[in-house]
């Protein structure tokens, strides 16, 4: 029997960045899923905050010089890769001048979120995608984390859907607290349109703020999983209304076998509606 393959695509995840409720997850989940028999794959963006002399990332050629087109402009696509050496674990990470080379992570020196963000966004999932693509690896469960993360799931139900690679996979979406407060350009509706999509999934685009990008994240996931004990009272409220499997929050200690049971159920079809 093969082993089962999980694609995580993560916002964060310690140490390239500071510890936070979901960085540790991005570090300590991905490890125990590992050790539990499955195979792994671990994306995240490569934010100019990350230290990469330190943390001794270097360029993967084979993976990389794929230009990705947003806005008309082609902007090279950089894969890097680091190792978490103590839990025999490889980080992908998503690269580019354009959108990654500066010293913070989604908010300016003055704590304002980048305007740039929508394409960062789109960048970064598509990216991840087609890296996945490049790898030729096929997995059962895609598992995201945070919101900078939630165009996986559309892109994948969109249009991917027909990918051999990514046709059978369950995407699951953890629902973090951390909101972003500034609505994003309209105009990412144009940026991230892509064959597939159709009018009516881009509308929801016209007001890209929070709860409207978690709500695309929610809509086109198999599963959704509660990452925070507390989260934006609208998406606990919208996720209230929805028949799919919603996993509750649990602490550190607990999520590798939880989760692990999650992905089991859901891929068996213990949880189909």
């Amino acid at each position: 029997m093969e082993k089962t393959k999980v694609l995580f695509v993560s916002q964060e995840i310690t140490p390239y960045l500071p510890e936070s409720e979901m960085s540790l997850v991005g570090r300590y989940l991905p490890q125990g899923i590992q050790e539990k028999g499955k195979e792994i794959r671990t994306f995240m963006p490569r934010f100019g905050s990350v230290n990469e002399r330190r943390n001794q990332l270097h360029e993967v050629i084979r993976l990389s010089g794929m230009n990705l087109i947003i806005s008309d402009t082609d902007h090279p696509l950089i894969i890097k890769v680091g190792s978490i050496q103590t839990a025999r674990m490889q980080v992908y990470f998503i690269d580019n001048e354009d959108y990654f080379q500066r010293k913070f992570v989604l908010h300016n020196e003055n704590n304002e979120e980048f305007e740039d963000n929508d394409e960062r966004t789109v960048f970064f999932n598509r990216g991840v995608i087609e890296t996945v693509k490049k790898l030729r690896w096929t997995p059962d469960i895609v598992h995201c984390h945070g919101w900078f993360t939630g165009l996986t799931p559309f892109y994948i139900k969109k249009t991917y859907f027909d990918n051999p690679l990514f046709s059978e996979a369950k995407v699951i979406y953890s629902i973090y607290d951390n909101d972003f407060t500034k609505t994003m350009d309209p105009a990412i509706k144009s940026k991230l349109k892509m064959p597939g999509m159709k009018d009516e999934d881009l509308k929801i685009f016209d007001k890209p703020d929070f709860f409207n990008m978690t709500k695309v994240a929610i809509d086109n996931s198999d599963a959704i999983i509660m990452g925070s004990p507390q989260i934006n009272p609208e998406v606990q409220k919208y996720l209230e209304t929805l028949d799919k499997p919603v996993l509750p929050y649990f602490p550190q200690d607990k999520i590798v076998d939880e989760y692990s049971d999650f992905y089991d159920k859901l891929l068996a079809g213990d949880y189909d509606k």
